[in-house]
């Protein structure tokens, strides 16, 4: 549902076509961090600047993740600029177990980071698989890194402060935003006043973002339909249809949690949004030693919370490795973790004030976009074969066995499941893969069946 790698449709570019990779060169790290975004790049400054030999790797063409895109961030300056920071752009961890397999190459470093950020969640309706109809990320991606709108007249919908910066963005490039038509209420942000007085720059960047764009709250958009060489959406509750070439579509993000289920790291469900999440402690390490995980995969918060968070892990994994002691994390730390605090309570009163939902959309609706499967068959498939669990509804049904293996079908599946069972299926079953993401057949050729080289 976002912009694919190489058609810019309506898929996700981790899940449409695989980037190019080439052979991964690099020098052998003591840590390892996954992703660039502002959680991995702290992380990458923080235990550098403590000894270690940090290699970085994304699959962007350069540093900065989502949010820092197209940006020259200062953090993105320092971290380009250390000596003992090695970034392998271009490419993905695509499996992880003893060690961490990035292209042809496995790397074993004696500590991991893991910052792997999010994706955008959707809560599908009828018409959300139509050409067109996008996800808000991917339609930011498109107008940040290419300058190109997703078309000339669109729609912003959803709920979160995120789709004002989608619009901004859009505006930027020359589409005509309609409008943002937000699921909640400004009202909802009276009940948090301490989180809001303590976010000032929030509110400075939230007004900036609101000039010029039309915000239709407490309204949602409930299905789209072709119409003429465009789309028009319905508008609910006030019933009205919506001409235009595009809508985007974001109820907040997913965590991506897949590398961290493959090192065997415990998980839990965040109150907050129901999210699967990583569980990890005061220095954000894991259940697994040498493995610290900070940013959206312990629990959606944004990229000031992932710059906290990020900071801390790649203090502790130098500790982890012997470069610092006990008394020199903690006054390291000490900084971090109060901006942490902070940025926690904002991001707990988002949470508060855009609630995503986890209704099961009706029949006709596509569920799985991958396998072409109705929300309808699922439900019919769970009554005939008494289907209890997520493997069973997987086989029967074939939903979340496709390309995106389930990122964008497996929330509302687990509900539909939930619905018809009153059973609390397991959350962990649609992040267990053994690749994390889609991997070329020429990468898997150069493995020998030891896992080596060929």
């Amino acid at each position: 549902m976002g912009v694919c790698f190489a058609c810019a449709g309506p898929q996700s570019p981790r899940t449409c076509v695989p980037a190019p990779a080439g052979p991964v060169e690099c020098p052998e790290p003591d840590v390892v961090v996954v992703g660039a975004g502002p959680g991995g790049l702290s992380a990458a400054v923080g235990a550098a600047g403590s000894g270690a030999a940090v290699v970085v790797v994304d699959l962007g063409a350069r540093p900065g993740g989502q949010y820092l895109r197209a940006a020259r961030h200062p953090l993105i300056e320092r971290a380009e600029a250390h000596p003992r920071i090695t970034f392998v752009q271009g490419h993905e961890v695509w499996a992880a177990g003893p060690g961490l397999r990035v292209g042809d190459r496995e790397l074993r470093p004696r500590a991991v980071v893991l910052a792997t950020g999010g994706y955008d969640r959707v809560v599908p309706f009828p018409g959300w698989d139509l050409p067109g109809v996008v996800t808000a990320g991917g339609a930011q991606a498109l107008a940040k890194g290419q300058g190109v709108p997703i078309g000339r007249r669109v729609l912003v919908a959803g709920t979160g402060p995120f789709l004002l910066a989608v619009a901004a963005s859009l505006r930027e490039v020359g589409a005509e935003v309609v409008a943002v038509v937000e699921a909640s209420r400004l009202s909802r942000w009276l009940r948090h006043p301490r989180a809001v007085v303590g976010s000032p720059g929030r509110l400075v960047e939230a007004a900036r973002y609101l000039r010029g764009t039309a915000v239709w709250h407490g309204q949602r958009v409930t299905a789209v339909e072709r119409y003429g060489d465009g789309l028009r959406a319905l508008v609910s509750p006030k019933d009205r249809w919506v001409e235009v070439d595009a809508v985007c579509v974001g109820h907040g993000f997913t965590p991506s949690i897949e590398l961290a289920v493959a090192l065997g790291c415990d998980t839990r469900v965040d109150p907050r949004d129901g999210s699967l999440v990583v569980t990890v402690d005061d220095a954000q390490r894991s259940s697994v030693p040498g493995v610290l995980v900070a940013g959206e995969a312990t629990g959606v918060g944004g990229a000031a919370l992932a710059m906290a968070e990020g900071a801390i892990a790649g203090l502790a994994a130098a500790h982890h490795i012997g470069l610092i002691d006990d008394r020199a994390l903690a006054a390291a730390t000490a900084s971090h973790r109060r901006t942490r605090a902070r940025r926690l309570r904002f991001a707990n009163a988002l949470h508060a004030v855009y609630p995503a939902p986890d209704a099961v959309p009706p029949d006709g609706t596509v569920l799985c976009r991958c396998e072409r499967v109705t929300v309808g068959r699922a439900r019919a498939d769970i009554v005939r074969y008494g289907i209890d669990d997520v493997r069973a509804l997987k086989l029967l049904t074939r939903v979340g066995m496709g390309m995106c293996q389930g990122r964008m079908c497996g929330r509302t599946a687990l509900a539909l499941l939930r619905a018809e069972t009153g059973q609390v299926p397991d959350p962990v079953a649609f992040a267990r893969r053994p690749f994390a993401f889609p991997v070329p057949l020429r990468t898997l050729a150069s493995l020998d069946g030891k896992g080596g080289h060929a």
